[in-house]
């Protein structure tokens, strides 16, 4: 076994603890810093009731590659927490028609890909898709495509899981831990008590407040408060809701996509498309008109859907890069900072965490680390 070395990462969240987890399993030693009283931290990145993993991708073939194995990451995962936490659905998609003539849509993008790396996918007839789910419409003459992968990966007992494993394996995961500083070429931070904590190496996960930290990635990554809408679905709708697939109603730079209610948890709608505004500490309530436009956009592809209610409503802070490509690069002589997960980068978290543990140490592998986080 290699030599022993100590990682201080900073953030509890999906990226953070997966990276811990990672580093234990290969015989490091890890502590993690979280400026949260508790794990999970409620207004983390990390933290709703779920996650989607799926193959549609749009153009971007790199991250479409990916998903067999981040579901091979995930399934180690379940193996090290003795239990999972991923639920199969299927994907339902809803191609979108081209702005104009030559004009590639998301969805159509999304069969390319699919087409070229080999994923199958069936076509339906709006008649099949009303008899199979009618909870759900489409407009005449509309056909959908139906992937029997992708599913639902239930994000609060993963956080969870995670941080006990941590501890459970030798890790040290600190709470209400405010970081000041980050010195990238000494391996260490600072806290607001003026207390160093110092490592061969410091991994920084700090979600929508990486800006604070690392001051030169402001303006390359921007906090993107975004609204969900948990929906009461009409009483014969709901065993429907629990069998269901994810929705993807995704245009080109708009749409939905709806998250079954598996596992015991919520219907949940969110709307595609960034805010790119406010800030990660404050307006974290969601307004009924907020959650009254989200819903409304749902109009079009639910049944019955008078009959629907709003039964809550949250935000969630992303950190959005504008070509929304993750970065994973290094920052000093012993830094590493993870960051612009832009909304999709959870369904990654456990293959990124391996993957950064296996390079971490190794320079001459770990150059090549960005452009693979970046789906290149």
């Amino acid at each position: 076994m290699a030599e022993s070395m100590h990682v201080v990462v900073v953030g509890a969240g999906a990226m953070g603890l997966s990276v811990a987890w990672a580093l234990l399993r290969r015989g490091h030693r890890v502590t993690v810093l979280e400026q949260a009283d508790s794990v999970p931290n409620e207004r983390g990145s990390s933290v709703d009731e779920h996650r989607l993993i799926r193959h549609p991708y749009g153009a971007e073939e790199g991250y479409a590659r990916m998903i067999d194995p981040a579901l091979a990451a995930w399934e180690s995962l379940w193996v090290d927490l003795g239990v999972s936490h991923f639920h199969r659905t299927g994907t339902l998609l809803f191609p979108s028609p081209a702005h104009h003539a030559g004009d590639a849509s998301w969805s159509r993008s999304s069969l390319e890909v699919l087409d070229r790396i080999g994923v199958s996918y069936s076509e339906l007839e709006g008649s099949d898709l009303v008899q199979r789910w009618p909870q759900l419409q489409c407009r005449p003459g509309e056909r959908t495509i139906y992937l029997e992968s992708g599913g639902v990966l239930l994000a609060r007992p993963i956080v969870a899981g995670l941080a006990a494993w941590v501890k459970a394996h030798g890790g040290e995961v600190r709470l209400s831990v405010q970081v000041e500083r980050v010195d990238p070429d000494r391996g260490a931070v600072r806290t607001l008590g003026g207390e160093w904590v110092v490592g061969e190496r410091v991994v920084v996960a700090a979600g929508p407040w990486v800006g604070r930290l690392l001051p030169a990635l402001v303006g390359r990554v921007t906090p993107s408060r975004q609204v969900v809408v948990y929906l009461d679905p009409p009483e014969a709708h709901r065993t429907l809701w629990s069998q269901a697939p994810m929705i993807l109603d995704i245009g080109d730079g708009d749409g939905i996509y709806l998250v079954p209610s598996v596992g015991g948890t919520g219907l949940k709608v969110g709307d595609h498309s960034f805010s790119l505004q406010g800030h990660p500490d404050v307006d974290r309530e969601a307004g009924a008109a907020e959650c009254e436009a989200v819903l409304q956009r749902c109009a079009r592809r639910l049944s019955r859907f008078e009959a629907y209610r709003i039964d809550r409503g949250c935000t969630c802070f992303y950190t959005v890069e504008p070509r929304e490509h993750f970065i994973v690069e290094p920052i000093g002589s012993r830094g590493l900072v993870l960051t612009g997960f832009s909304g999709h980068g959870f369904k990654f978290g456990a293959l990124i965490g391996l993957r950064v543990a296996e390079v971490l140490f190794d320079p001459d592998r770990f150059s090549s680390l960005g452009r693979w986080a970046a789906g290149r």
